[in-house]
């Protein structure tokens, strides 16, 4: 996609509520293509190990809220890099909501995980991950 600044200008003209880093397109391309197949191949484990029973279905309740975390955080970079005339509105609007949403986002992640680690009530006698790799699944 590139940078998306306001065309009319050069980039050195504009206004920018964090400067973007200098990384080069092609750089980027292939980070973002490595970075598209290991999001498929680790979503491909998680499904999997969850259809199995090798990974507890609570432990989605802590995956999700992380999932949307990172969507936000590249979302919002986008919009504070990017470049513009004059005061960037989203990028004051991001900082303002979406902050205290992400914090919320990963507290409750933080505060689910960490009570499925310790609740031993729902692991049914199983010693947890065997089957996914030796991962905590349902507790420790």
């Amino acid at each position: 996609m590139g940078q998306q600044n306001y065309e009319g200008l050069p980039a050195s003209e504009l206004d920018y509520a964090f400067q973007p880093w200098d990384i080069g397109d092609g750089v980027a391309a292939v980070v973002g293509g490595l970075a598209v197949v290991l999001v498929g191949l680790g979503a491909t484990v998680l499904v999997r190990g969850a259809r199995r029973g090798a990974l507890d279905l609570r432990w989605w309740g802590v995956i999700g809220p992380l999932v949307v975390v990172g969507l936000m955080a590249g979302v919002g970079w986008r919009i504070l890099t990017a470049g513009g005339v004059g005061a960037n509105i989203g990028a004051g609007l991001l900082i303002i909501f979406g902050t205290p949403f992400v914090a919320g986002l990963t507290l409750w992640a933080m505060a689910w995980g960490v009570w499925l680690l310790t609740d031993r009530s729902g692991d049914r006698g199983r010693s947890g991950g065997s089957d996914l790799g030796g991962f905590a699944s349902s507790g420790v």
